[in-house]
This record gives C-alpha cells, structure tokens and sequence, in this order.
C-alpha cells in the first residue's frame, strides 16, 4: 500500500514537472522524461535519504530546479537519473542504450565530479578547484546539473551530523557559489549562500532575517519609488526595458557588515534595481539615468 501511494505521489510530481518544462519547451519529448522517471524510481526503489524520505524525490528535486533556468530535455532527463551510476547497479552502457550517448555523457561528468574531494579552504586552492570542475566538464551542463544537485541537497543539509553539515556549507561557499555566480545563476548563487550561512552562522542570518523583517515595508516603498522615477527617466529617453528590484539576499549583507564593520543600520545599499534594455546603447544611457531623490544600485543587463 506504502509503495502504491508513493508512486503515485512522484507520478503526479513528474507530471508536474513535465508541466513546467511544456511551459518554455512546447516540443519536450514526454515520454523520455517519463521513461526516465521509471527507471530512476525502480533503480531507486529500496532506497531512501537521511531524511527517511523516498530517493526518487532528491532526482526529481534536481531536474525540478533546472526547470528555472530552462533547459532541455536532454538535461532534465540527466538529472532524473543522476544517481543511478553511483548508487544502484545500473551502469553507464545499460544507461546509453536505452538512452543514448548524450544523456550518458552528462551523467558520467557528473558521477566523476561527485568523486572529487575538497579538503583545502585556501583561496587559491578553491579557485585551482573551481577551475578543474570547468575543465573537466567538457560540456557546461555536467556543472549546471552539478549545482541544481548541491543546490537541493543544501536544502535538507539538517539532516545530516552536525559535522558533515558545516563541511558542506563550506564547501558550498568556496567552490558551488562563485561557480554559480561564474556561470550567471546569481538565483541559484544566492539560494546556496544564504542555506551555507544558515548552517555556519544562524545566529546572524536569524539576525538580519528579523532586521529586515522589520524594515520591509519602508523598503518596498523605497524600491517602488525608485522604479517609478526611472520609468519616467527611460520614457524621457526613448528607452523601453523591463525594470525589477529587490533586497540583498542575507549573506550578502552579512558580507558587507563583516568586511565593513558596519552594523545593520549602517548597511545602506540594501536594496538593488535592475534594468534589463535591448541594446548595449541603451544600456549604457539607463547607466546615465539618477533619480533625483535618491540614489541606488543600478544593474543593468
């Protein structure tokens, strides 16, 4: 009974799944992602994680978060059966049969980096680390899956000893951050940062957590000012673009207090506007735009 309930809670998971990917590829191939569900679930089947619960929903986890980031079938279907090399029998030939060389390709890169072992905290040596993963993925995807794989095991990081938990954290920090951060996933880059510090710091992250709790509201009006005015500034200008703020995530602004020494209250720039413009003309010219009452971090993309 367990066993039929389970299954039917990860099918209408995969479905949501596919759901998603429908949504920015019309032309998925479904019955790929959904053979590759199956075969992940039976290989996976006896086997849970730390948490007690079922495996098939860590694969499911990954290929969900790389949903965000649109990418292809090929991808997805990597991700549900990421694992299956290094944990259950199935090897890389059965996978490449039923699959094809592609989607073998990227679970071989990434059951290779899963065997890396980081032991140095050294600057130096983490940037020599984060160089070796690019190097060794001959393609970008292995690392793109890599970090979705990171990214939800941080999310149930409590499950783990204490230990184990601190040494992922840091791990998270030195190496799968600034690789996210490298490859454009600030999204991704920041979700990692703010879990890593949760673990290491959660004095201070519950800290700025509740400071900024407190703050919200004059916040969000502060932010909708300044896209107001630069919406009128733009228009002025000729410029169309698509205008978006929002608050720091926490360990950056731990980050800027520690380097700093500056307490929350002396931490102004807690807020960023972005504006993304169709041109590199009109990106430098939005660059050139000031509100006149305020000042801000402008991104522009």
């Amino acid at each position: 009974m367990f066993e039929v309930t389970m299954k039917t809670s990860t099918y209408d998971k995969v479905e949501e799944l596919i759901t998603k990917v429908k949504k920015y590829n019309p032309q998925v191939d479904v019955g790929l992602i959904r053979h590759a569900f199956e075969v992940a679930y039976n290989q996976h089947l006896t086997q849970k994680r730390k948490s007690g619960e079922a495996f098939i929903y860590h694969p499911l986890g990954v290929a969900e978060i790389l949903t965000d980031y649109g990418m292809d079938t090929t991808t997805i279907v990597a991700a549900l059966l990421h694992d299956v090399v290094e944990d259950t029998n199935m090897s890389l030939s059965a996978i490449k049969q039923e699959f094809g060389a592609e989607v073998t390709n990227l679970i071989n890169g990434v059951t290779k980096l899963g065997r890396i072992e980081f032991s140095s905290e050294a600057e130096e040596q983490a940037e020599n680390l984060r160089k070796m993963l690019l190097a060794m993925a001959k393609d970008i995807r292995v690392i793109i899956i890599k970090l979705a794989d990171r990214l939800h095991n941080m999310r149930t990081l409590c499950f783990l000893s204490k230990q184990k938990q601190e040494e992922k954290a840091k791990e998270t920090l030195e190496i799968y951050a600034p690789l996210a951060h490298r490859l454009g996933m600030n999204k991704l880059k920041s979700e990692l940062e703010d879990l890593a510090f949760f673990t290491l710091e959660p004095k201070s992250y519950v800290q700025i957590q509740k400071m900024l709790a407190q703050s919200k509201e004059e916040r969000e009006t502060f932010l909708n000012q300044i896209i107001s005015q630069l919406k009128q500034e733009l228009e002025k200008l000729g410029i169309k673009g698509q205008i978006s703020g929002r608050t720091k995530h926490l360990y950056s602004i731990y980050q800027k207090m520690v380097k700093r020494n500056k307490q929350f209250s002396e931490i102004y720039d807690l807020q960023a506007v972005r504006v993304i413009v169709s041109s590199i003309r009109d990106c430098y010219a939005a660059l050139g735009v000031r509100s006149e009452e305020h000042t801000s971090e402008l991104q522009s993309h």
